[in-house]
C-alpha cells in the first residue's frame, strides 16, 4: 500500500503537477500581477510575456493555469508546436474562451505561429468575454502596432522574462536534487538560466565528475548550454542514438520515416527514444530539439566529424528532394521549405530565405472567382501594363496561377504564375517577357519536340517583396515545379529589381541574360536555367554541397551535358556504333554527354554509352516485325565482321538488301535512345 504524499494523488497528471510546483522558483513579480488580474485588477486583460529559448516562459504558464484552476476560472491552453497556424486552426483549439464566463486563455510557444499575430489582435481577440484573461507567451516581443493603437495600449502588459536572479538559480538546482558540492560549480557554469541549469541538474545527477569539466567561457545563455550539451551526447545509449539525435539537431522536423531513409537500421526504436527526450519537442511535422541544443550539435558534429557530418546532409537532403518530387498541392511548400532548412548555413541562402512567420501569408491555387480582386492586387503591385499581363495569362492557364493571403485579413498580397510555353507567344499577344525568353532559347538551344519552357513569375506588394515570408513561399512553389515538371528544357524567372536578386540566383544556376525588359512603370529581368544542360538531379547534387556551407565541396558537382538537335543526336548515335568496341571513342562521343547517360554518373562514360546502344538494339529485336532489322545491327556492329559487304555476306543477303535493313535499323535505335532523352522513358518497339 502507498504511504506518505503520493497516497493522496488520484492520477500521475496530479502527481506531475505538484512535483513541477515544488521544482518551480522564482517569478514572484510576474505571478504576482497574474494573481491582480484574477482578481479584481481589471487594468489590463491580455498579458503578453517574451523571452529567449528556455527562459521559463512554459514552466511560468504551466503555474498561470495551476493559479488560475485553483480560483476556480475555466483554463483554456493552446500550444503554437501543435495547432494549426490558421485562424481555423487556432479558434478550434482557442474558441472555447469565447463562450465560458471568466475565462482564461493561455498561448504558449506563440513564436511557432506568429504569423497569426495580427488577426489574433484584430479577428480573434476583441470576442473575448470582458471578463476573460488571456495570457500570450513567445520567444518575440509583441508587434508594435499592439501599443500604436490606443485601445489595446489600455488592456495590453508586456513583461520580459530574464534570467533568474542567483538565489533563484541555486534554489532551482536545489529542487532538483543535485549535491550541495556540485551546485556552486553548476551555477558558476549555468548562471541563471533555466534550461541550462535543468539540464546541467541532469547531468550532475546521473556524473558526479561532470562538475570538473565546467567551465565559465562565455556569459551567453546559448553558449553555456551548447557545452553543456557536449555532456548530454556523450551519454547517449549507442552511435545510433547518437546519429539519430544529430539528425533530429540537422533536419527541420524530423519523422521515422526520415531516420529510416538515413538510419535504416531500428528506425522505430530511435524514433520514441527521440520523442521522450526532454529537450526534444514534437510539432506538426515531427520532432525538432530545442534551438540551442540544436545549434549545439550541430556545431559539435560539424567540427568533431566533418565528413559524417557532410554524409548525413547529403542523405537528408536526398530524401527531401524525393519528397519534393513525390509531393502535391501544399505538401510541395513543407517539403521544399525543408529543403532550403538545410541549407541556414550557406550565408548566400541565409540573406534571402526568412523561414519565420509560418501562418502569416498562406498560398491557395486560383480560383476564377477572385479574378477581379487578385487582378486589382496585381494592378496595385506593379501597375496596369503588368496587371493585363498576369490577365492574359490567367485567362489561358489558369491552373498555372497560386494566390498568397495575408491571414489576418484575408487579402490578397502576392500572385504567382508557372506558365507553360511551347512555341512563340501568339501573333495578337503583347508578352515582351515571353518573347525575349523564346528569343534566347532559339539563339542558344531550342526546345526539342516534346519539351517546353516555364517562365515563373510573381506580382507581390511592396511590404512583401525581398526577404519576407511571401518571397519563401514563391520560392519554394517555383523550385518545386522546376524539380517536378515532366519534359522541361528551361526555366526562366522574371524578376522586379533583378540587380539585386543577381548573386542570390546565380548561386543556384538562375543566370542573369542581362536584358532588362520594361513593361508599364516597372523593369523586369530574366534569370535563366536550361535542365538539359544540368538535370535536376545534377543541380540537387550541386545544391546539397552548396546547403554544407564548407568551404570545400563535400561531393562532386554534376557536369553540364550536352543539348542536340534530332539531326546531331542521330549522327552521334551511329558513330557510337560504328565506334562501338573502342572505349576511347565512345567516352568521347556526344551522347556520353547526354541526358540519358548523366542519369548514372557512377559509371564509365564509355561503358554507360555501349550498354544503352546493346539495349537499344535488343529492344528492336524484340519487335517480331523488325527481325531482319536486328541481325543487320548485331552483325554489323557486334558481329566482328571487317566490313558491311562481308555483314551482307554472312547474313546471306544481297548488299542493296542489308543496306536497307541496316538503316531501318540504325533509325529504329536512333529513335529509341532520342525517346530516352527526351521523354525519359523507351517508346513501345
Amino acid at each position: 500500500m502507498l504511504s506518505g504524499p503520493e497516497a493522496d494523488f488520484s492520477s500521475l497528471g496530479q502527481r506531475l503537477e505538484a512535483a513541477r510546483d515544488r521544482a518551480f522558483v522564482g517569478r514572484e513579480e510576474e505571478q504576482a500581477l497574474f494573481r491582480s488580474a484574477l482578481g479584481t485588477d481589471r487594468s489590463f486583460m491580455v498579458l503578453f510575456v517574451h523571452g529567449s529559448g528556455g527562459i521559463g516562459k512554459s514552466a511560468l504558464l504551466r503555474r498561470f493555469g495551476a493559479e488560475a484552476a485553483a480560483a476556480g476560472r475555466p483554463v483554456v491552453t493552446v500550444d503554437g508546436h501543435t495547432v494549426d497556424p490558421s485562424p481555423g486552426g487556432f479558434e478550434a483549439e482557442a474558441g472555447q474562451v469565447l463562450t465560458v464566463e471568466r475565462g482564461v486563455l493561455l498561448v504558449d510557444t506563440f513564436e511557432r505561429c506568429q504569423g497569426l499575430e495580427g488577426w489574433l489582435r484584430e479577428r480573434f481577440l476583441p470576442r473575448v468575454p470582458a471578463a476573460a484573461l488571456v495570457v500570450v507567451a513567445g520567444r518575440n516581443p509583441p508587434d508594435l502596432r499592439w501599443q500604436a493603437d490606443p485601445g489595446w495600449a489600455e488592456v495590453l502588459r508586456v513583461i520580459r522574462l530574464r534570467t533568474l536572479a542567483p538565489q533563484e538559480a541555486m534554489a532551482l538546482i536545489d529542487a532538483r536534487g543535485v549535491a550541495a558540492d556540485l551546485r556552486e560549480p553548476l551555477l558558476a557554469f549555468a548562471g541563471g538560466h533555466p534550461l541550462a541549469l535543468c539540464l546541467g541538474a541532469a547531468v550532475a545527477a546521473k556524473d558526479e565528475r561532470a562538475s570538473a569539466r565546467w567551465t565559465l567561457d562565455k556569459d551567453i545563455p546559448e553558449e553555456l548550454a551548447e557545452t553543456l550539451l557536449d555532456q548530454l551526447v556523450g551519454e547517449v545509449p549507442s552511435a545510433a542514438h547518437r546519429h539519430a539525435l544529430e539528425v533530429c539537431a540537422h533536419a527541420h522536423a524530423t519523422t521515422e520515416e526520415l531516420l529510416r531513409a538515413v538510419l535504416p537500421d531500428h528506425p522505430k526504436p530511435l524514433f520514441d527514444w527521440l520523442r521522450r527526450l526532454p529537450f526534444i519537442e514534437s510539432g506538426r511535422h515531427g520532432l525538432f530539439p530545442h534551438d540551442v541544443v540544436r545549434d549545439a550539435l550541430e556545431a559539435d558534429l560539424r567540427w568533431r566529424d566533418p565528413e559524417g557530418y557532410a554524409d548525413m546532409h547529403h542523405r537528408i537532403h536526398a530524401h527531401l528532394a524525393a519528397q519534393v518530387r513525390a509531393a502535391a498541392g501544399q505538401d510541395t511548400l513543407t517539403a521544399m521549405g525543408s529543403l532550403f532548412f538545410l541549407h541556414r548555413h550557406d550565408g548566400v541562402t541565409s540573406k534571402f530565405q526568412n523561414w519565420r512567420g509560418d501562418g502569416e501569408v498562406h498560398e491557395e491555387a486560383f480560383n476564377p472567382e477572385d479574378r477581379d480582386e487578385v487582378l486589382r492586387m496585381a494592378a496595385e503591385a506593379e501597375g496596369e501594363a503588368s496587371a493585363s499581363d498576369a490577365a492574359y495569362w490567367i485567362d489561358r492557364q489558369p491552373e498555372g496561377f497560386w494566390v498568397h493571403r495575408r491571414t489576418e485579413t484575408g487579402e490578397p498580397v502576392a500572385l504567382m504564375s508557372w506558365v507553360r510555353v511551347s512555341g512563340p507567344a501568339e501573333p495578337d499577344a503583347d508578352c515582351p517577357l515571353i518573347a525575349a525568353a523564346w528569343r534566347h532559347v532559339e539563339e542558344t538551344a531550342p526546345p526539342r519536340p516534346g519539351e517546353h519552357i516555364a517562365l515563373a513569375r510573381a506580382w507581390v506588394l511592396p511590404p512583401f517583396h525581398g526577404r519576407s515570408p511571401v518571397m519563401d513561399l514563391v520560392q519554394w512553389r517555383a523550385v518545386g515545379e522546376c524539380l517536378r515538371s515532366d519534359r522541361l528544357a528551361w526555366t526562366f524567372l522574371v524578376m522586379r529589381d533583378p540587380d539585386s536578386w543577381r548573386r542570390y540566383l546565380g548561386h543556384y544556376d538562375m543566370h542573369d541574360l542581362g536584358a532588362r525588359i520594361p513593361l508599364g512603370r516597372e523593369t523586369f529581368g530574366l534569370f535563366a536555367h536550361d535542365w538539359r544542360t544540368i538535370t535536376p538531379e545534377a543541380w540537387l547534387e550541386r545544391m546539397s554541397t552548396r546547403g554544407l556551407g564548407l568551404r570545400r565541396p563535400a561531393s562532386p558537382q554534376g557536369k553540364e551535358l550536352a543539348v542536340l538537335a534530332r539531326t546531331d543526336f542521330d549522327a552521334a548515335v551511329r558513330d557510337a556504333l560504328r565506334n562501338v568496341s573502342r572505349p576511347d571513342a565512345l567516352a568521347g562521343n556526344a551522347l556520353a554527354r547526354c541526358r540519358l547517360v548523366a542519369v548514372h554518373p557512377e559509371r564509365d562514360p564509355a561503358r554507360a554509352v555501349r550498354d544503352l546502344l546493346e539495349q537499344a538494339v535488343e529492344q528492336v529485336r524484340q519487335d517480331p516485325r523488325a527481325d531482319r532489322f536486328h541481325r543487320a545491327l548485331a552483325t554489323t556492329y557486334f558481329g566482328r565482321v571487317p566490313t558491311q559487304e562481308a555483314a551482307a555476306e554472312r547474313l546471306g543477303l544481297p548488299f542493296s538488301t542489308y543496306r536497307r535493313h541496316l538503316a531501318a535499323g540504325l533509325e529504329r535505335v536512333a529513335e529509341i535512345l532520342w525517346h530516352q532523352e527526351v521523354f525519359g522513358a523507351r517508346p513501345d518497339a
